[in-house]
This record gives structure tokens, C-alpha cells and sequence, in this order.
């Protein structure tokens, strides 16, 4: 019989699922908080069911001998090393969906309070003052909200608000004009121009190294002078400090913030200030979302524990046993291209077209496409915001449509899939097969034909097809230290566009891809890693 240890608080009715399915649970909720206690028992338990507290650390997952599966019972997998995960075999889950509709609601009931500013006429009431003068505030209706982030949470809160008559304006870079207008916003590409016009803001996407800092102290200056400042989102995608400033200046009127860039919060910029909210990182916390995840989380790892079966993993595909023999390298190499075209991908994505070619279009295709769509998507919402499972929701929940084609044996390697990626401003394309070793080759970019094998580490340039740009790439690698240790090159015709795939020893630097970029015959450099 499977043992699963949860050492985090998950509610009765997820550990009587554990029992139902056949699982063993040893409950102890608080045993996450003791990290050295944790570490000493974790050998004897086939699985792991965690909320927040638990922190599964590479240290931890060491002495894991055992360990197949941790359940995170809710989205955030920042308290999870998952390539530590990866490298032992075990499979890490999260429940992506659990928690969509309590963060909505505590991002607008936020924005109401520091509309009216609740918390602080509370206080001074319950005081025995009556301050009705000084606690004037402003309707939402009528307003523009500005929501920065339109996925699953953002689309809820964009409805909230549009039932509320405000005008809803959003920026998301992947956001389509056609799931836009489905959702009933006006998209606007600029982000400045957002914060320029809105009358409240409010974050909802995931902090990654693009989203880090989204909110500088440059962009703050850009808000509109009286405008009001909400995140519910993810600590660090703000900068507190300025928002203070901003609040101090008058020229923000208030601001609610549910996270902060260091957690828990005993001290930050923002505290004491007037007409700012803060709340300790409650999104999630409501008896329903808690339920939901615990019983989600439950289910997950007793199917996979009892039966095999794999669901809303962050670093497995979702197949049968059965299944998984024949469909292995394929989903490898779904990954790489997928993961590819997210790395290059800058602009909304419209239509995903895949074309599966030869003897891989008899397999099962939804983890291939699942598989794939997820690496595309991954560079674009976050570590954690996408897997197998979700993929496919996510996208349809941006306005990109998903298409599969399957056709008979043809061209040099018979057998290969080719991914299409439409944007709003570009048609993209790449391919790829699976050699006899097993492994998957990249064998054609934009058309261009090439063969490379992906690399952790990688350099992709387009260029003009001129005399010299080997060595001149070489020669400005070599400057910057950076070992080269494969190198393809493929052109559309003499003179024409040419493409440069180098597996390189490290990751580039933005300002070594500076560098690179400054070559006269480069017009697009990008570092990828896979």
C-alpha cells in the first residue's frame, strides 16, 4: 500500500480520498514548519502533500528515497526545487485551477476598500470617533479599471468589474484582439498608455524574469495622479518603495497590496501609510478554494500512486503506462519545440497549427499536442501557470486557436513534427524529429532546413546572408568567453535570410546578447535554454 505524509493543514475530507483509494496517510500538518524533522522521516513515504508552509528543498529531496509524487494543493510551486524534482523521478503537481475565483474576488473586494477606504473608517469608528468627513471616496461605476494580466484570474476579475459599469482596459502581451473582444476589454499594447488612462489598477499575472519589477519607479510616474494601486498577484512584480514615495506625493490616492516582495511581511515601505491596505497573502484563503485544492490534490496523487495516471503535472506528461514507451521521445521533442518557439515568440499568439507527420501521426496526439502547447506557453505565463493538462485551457482562454493535421510519410526524414505558430504580426515555424538514438533533432527553422540537437544552453541568431558572419559570431563569442559546442546554419537562398543555431557552454547575458546583436548582419538574437 502507497504512503502519502501531508505536512501541511489539508482538510478531513482530503485525507478520507487518500483512504478511499487505498493510500496510507500519515497526517501531520505541522511537521512542514520543521524542516530537520521533515528530512528525517520523508524516506518512508511514496508521496508528499503540501500547501505553502512545507519548503521541498533539493536538500530535502535527497533523502526522498522513496518519493514519487508532491501534490501542491494550489498553484504556487515557488516552495518546490522542481529540477531537483525532475532529477530523482519524482513528479511534482499542482492544481491550477482551485484557487481562480477566490483571488478574483479578493482582488475586487480590495478595490472596493481602498475605493471607500473601509479598513481605516472601520478602525476609527469601532474608536468611538465619527469621522464622516474625512472618509470620502470615490464610485467605482463609471471607472476605468486597468487590468495588467487577462488569463484565467485577470478574465474573472474583468468580468466582475464590467458587471460593476466600470470600462475595462487590459495589457497582455499574449492577449489576442479576438479573446479581447470575447471578454469584452479593450486591449491596449502599450502599458504606459494603461496606466495613463486607468482610474484603478490591478495585477494579475506571474512573476517571472520578464514580470519582475513590472511596476518600476519610472513606470509608477506614469500612473494617472489620483489613481489607485492594486496587486493580488505575485511580491516583486512592484516596487514598494516607489509606490510609497508615490502615495506620500499624492499623486497615487491609495493602494491595496495582498503580496509583497519578501514574505511574511513583518516590515515594508507601504505600512502605517494612509488609505493603503495590506492583508497577508489571502487570495487563496477561503473555506471553498481550500476544499477545492485539497480535494483536487487528493485525487491527483491517489490516481497516480494507485494507478499510474498522471494529471496537472508540472514536469511529466499525462499518459497511460501503456502509452508512455511509444510516446516518450515524442513528448521530448514536442517539448523542444514548443519550448522554442515560446523563447522567440514576442508577440500575441492567434493560431497554434501541428503537424504531425509519418508514423508519429498514429500515436496518441493529445499529450503530444498537450505536451507541446505547455512549452510554448511556459516562457509566456510563468513557471507553474501551465502544464499538461492546463495547456489547452490556457490557450483557448487567450484566443489561440489549437489545430492538428496529420499526413502521410514525406520529405528526407518521413517521420517528424512541425509546429506553426500564427501571431498577429507573424507566421513561424519550426520542426523536428527523433533520430535512432532516441534523441530529438531541430531539422528546420522558418522553413530553413538545419539539423541541431538541442542544448541546455543556446544562441539563435537571423541574419543576412553574407561573407564573414561565421567568423564574426565566433570571434564576438570567443571575446565574451562563451564556448561553443555546435554550430548549424541554414539559408533560404544565397544573399538571402540565414539562421545560426549554436549550442553554447553557458547562458547569454542581456548584455551579451547585446553584443551579438550589435553585428552588422544580425537582425534577431536570442538566448534559449531547454
Amino acid at each position: 500500500m502507497p504512503k502519502v505524509l501531508i505536512s501541511d493543514k489539508l482538510s478531513d475530507a482530503a485525507v478520507q480520498i487518500f483512504k478511499d483509494n487505498g493510500v496510507e496517510v500519515d497526517f501531520q500538518p505541522d511537521l512542514g514548519k520543521d524542516p530537520e524533522k521533515l528530512a528525517a522521516i520523508i524516506g518512508d513515504y511514496d508521496g508528499l502533500a503540501i500547501r505553502s508552509a512545507t519548503k521541498v528543498t533539493a536538500d530535502l529531496i535527497a533523502k526522498a528515497d522513496n518519493l514519487k509524487v508532491v501534490g501542491r494543493a494550489g498553484i504556487g510551486v515557488d516552495n518546490v526545487d522542481i529540477p531537483a524534482a525532475s532529477a530523482k523521478g519524482i513528479v511534482v503537481m499542482n492544481t491550477p485551477f482551485g484557487n481562480s475565483i477566490t483571488t478574483a474576488e479578493h482582488a475586487i473586494a480590495m478595490l472596493f476598500s481602498v475605493a471607500r477606504q473601509i479598513p481605516a473608517a472601520d478602525a476609527s469608528t469601532q474608536a468611538g470617533k465619527w469621522e464622516k468627513s474625512r472618509f470620502m471616496g470615490v464610485e467605482i461605476t463609471g471607472k476605468t479599471l486597468g487590468l495588467i494580466g487577462a488569463g484565467n484570474i485577470g478574465s474573472v476579475v474583468a468580468s466582475r468589474a464590467l458587471g460593476l459599469k466600470m470600462k475595462v482596459v487590459a495589457y497582455d502581451p499574449f492577449l489576442s484582439a479576438d479573446r479581447a473582444k470575447e471578454m469584452g476589454v479593450e486591449k491596449v499594447d502599450d502599458l504606459d498608455e494603461l496606466l495613463g488612462r486607468a482610474d484603478f489598477i490591478t495585477l494579475h499575472l506571474p512573476k517571472t524574469d520578464k514580470t519582475a519589477n513590472l511596476l518600476s519607479a519610472e513606470r509608477i510616474a506614469k500612473i494617472k495622479p489620483g489613481a489607485r494601486l492594486v496587486n493580488c498577484a505575485r511580491g516583486g512584480l512592484v516596487d514598494e518603495a516607489a509606490v510609497a514615495e508615490a502615495l506620500k506625493e499624492g499623486r497615487l490616492a491609495g493602494a491595496a497590496f495582498d503580496v509583497f516582495a519578501e514574505e511574511p511581511a513583518k516590515e515594508n515601505p507601504l505600512f502605517g501609510l494612509p488609505n493603503v491596505i495590506c492583508t497577508p497573502h489571502l487570495g487563496a484563503s477561503t473555506t471553498e478554494a481550500q476544499e477545492n485544492v485539497a480535494l483536487q490534490v487528493a485525487e491527483q496523487m491517489s490516481d497516480y500512486l494507485v494507478k499510474g495516471a498522471i494529471s496537472n503535472a508540472l514536469n511529466a506528461p499525462s499518459v497511460t503506462a501503456e502509452e508512455a514507451p511509444l510516446l516518450k521521445p515524442w513528448i521530448a521533442l514536442a517539448d523542444v519545440l514548443g519550448s522554442f518557439a515560446g523563447q522567440v515568440t514576442e508577440s500575441p499568439i492567434v493560431e497554434i497549427e501541428i503537424e504531425y507527420v509519418g508514423k508519429v501521426g498514429a500515436l496518441n496526439l493529445k499529450p503530444l499536442t498537450s505536451a507541446l502547447t505547455a512549452a510554448l506557453l511556459k516562457p509566456l505565463v510563468g513557471e507553474g501557470g501551465v502544464n499538461m493538462v492546463s495547456a489547452p485551457i490556457v490557450a483557448r482562454e487567450r484566443g489561440m486557436r489549437i489545430a492538428e493535421t496529420r499526413k502521410d510519410e514525406q520529405g528526407a526524414y518521413g517521420t517528424y513534427m512541425r509546429l506553426v505558430v500564427k501571431t498577429e504580426n507573424q507566421t513561424r515555424s519550426v520542426a523536428g524529429t527523433i533520430f535512432s538514438d532516441g534523441k530529438p533533432r531541430l531539422i528546420q527553422i522558418k522553413g530553413i532546413g538545419l539539423e541541431s540537437e538541442p542544448l541546455p544552453f543556446m544562441l539563435y541568431t537571423t541574419n543576412t546572408d553574407t561573407p564573414g558572419y561565421i567568423g564574426a559570431l565566433g570571434s564576438a563569442l570567443g571575446a565574451l568567453d562563451v564556448n561553443i559546442a555546435t554550430f548549424a546554419l541554414g539559408r533560404a537562398e544565397k544573399s538571402g535570410e540565414a539562421i545560426a543555431l549554436l549550442g553554447i557552454d553557458e547562458p547569454l547575458s542581456e548584455d551579451m546578447l547585446a553584443q551579438i546583436r550589435a553585428l552588422p548582419q544580425v537582425t534577431q538574437a536570442k538566448g534559449l535554454s531547454f
